[in-house]
């Protein structure tokens, strides 16, 4: 792989969490080392998080231009990729999940929409099925007045996502970040531990007046749950559904949540049968009461977004996204 040195003025850094990934690690740095010509500056930093399946001694071996943080335990996604930002030097962090394979524009891609768009916070990449590569993964994340969080495209033709749209907020898994803003509005929040997490920043740049994008021309194809091991699983399913909670409770001031409470019952209960069905109901329940918890837990409480008359108008924009989006779900748009 050739990736370029980095100038700190202009430059990016791409930040690979890993956690015992050494099973896609290779192929992620080979074709992430292949971008095309015109690509800005960029270095790479893997963040690993205690892995024990030969991912050190990979990179130590076959990539020895990569940068290398070793963390001595798995302490989440949330704070590996918060280590790997604060240590970027570059004005620019593209995130970017160990199971993807990127295509030679991505890193241009990502950057060039930054450029494009002054007040962006993040830029999603155009994320293809692994084992489908004609169908969409991800084309930036959307979250709705019913308490629920999708991926936009998910499972249909890639060809009717070719144009560059704003989205509620990027997923995190390949996606680019304006470093200067998480001194603004903090970083990922490390109680999400996992999931949710992109949704979460994203909210808060959102609530701050920045806006998040999707740019088709950066592409990349992602296996998906290398980690969890299965789209739906008790872990995933507990951690997840805790998130749902939480990430409503700390973004929306009292009353925002009041006014939502019935939608977000709905939303909460449809997802419970749903849940049922996956033969995972309970499990499903404990995560939302574990929701509860972590929202009104010391550091829960210290992470709560705290209203600012400031951003009335700010919050009132969020507000029509949710019912936007609640109807581009049921549009399948």
């Amino acid at each position: 792989m050739e990736a370029t040195s980095t100038d700190n003025r202009k430059g990016i850094t791409v930040v690979i969490p890993n956690y015992n990934g050494i099973r896609f690690l290779g192929d992620c740095l080979e074709a992430l080392g292949r971008q095309e010509e015109g690509t800005p500056p960029y270095s790479i930093l893997v963040v690993d998080n205690g892995s024990e399946d030969g991912s050190l001694a990979l990179l130590a071996e076959s990539f020895p231009e990569v940068e290398v943080e070793a963390l001595p335990e798995n302490t989440g996604f949330c704070h590996a990729v918060n280590v790997g930002i604060r240590r970027a030097k570059t004005p620019y962090v593209i995130l970017l999940n160990n199971d993807t394979r990127v295509y030679p524009g991505f890193v241009k891609g990502l950057f060039q929409a930054m450029e494009r768009e002054k007040d962006a916070f993040s830029v999603s990449a155009r994320m293809l099925l692994w084992d489908d590569t004609e169908r969409m993964d991800d084309g930036g994340d959307r979250y709705c007045v019913l308490g629920w969080a999708y991926a936009r495209g998910k499972g249909r033709p890639a060809s009717r996502f070719d144009q560059p749209c704003q989205v509620f907020s990027a997923c995190g898994g390949a996606a680019i970040y304006r470093k200067n803003i998480f001194e603004e509005i903090g970083y990922f929040d490390e109680s999400h531990f996992a999931y949710l997490e992109d949704l979460d920043v994203g909210w808060r740049a959102r609530i701050h007046g920045y806006r998040s994008f999707y740019e088709p021309s950066a592409q990349v194809v992602h296996f998906g749950s290398a980690s969890s091991g299965s789209r739906y699983n008790p872990w995933k399913t507990s951690l997840a559904s805790a998130n749902n909670i939480y990430v409503v409770g700390k973004n929306m001031p009292l009353l925002q949540w009041l006014w939502n409470l019935p939608f977000l019952v709905v939303g909460f209960g449809a997802k419970f049968l749903f849940f049922c069905h996956k033969g995972m109901g309970i499990t499903y329940l404990q995560g939302l009461w574990k929701g509860f918890g972590k929202l009104f837990s010391r550091e829960g409480r210290k992470q709560k977004v705290r209203f600012r008359f400031r951003f009335l108008g700010n919050y009132l924009a969020i507000q029509g996204q949710l019912y936007l989006n609640t109807l581009r779900f049921l549009k399948k748009t």
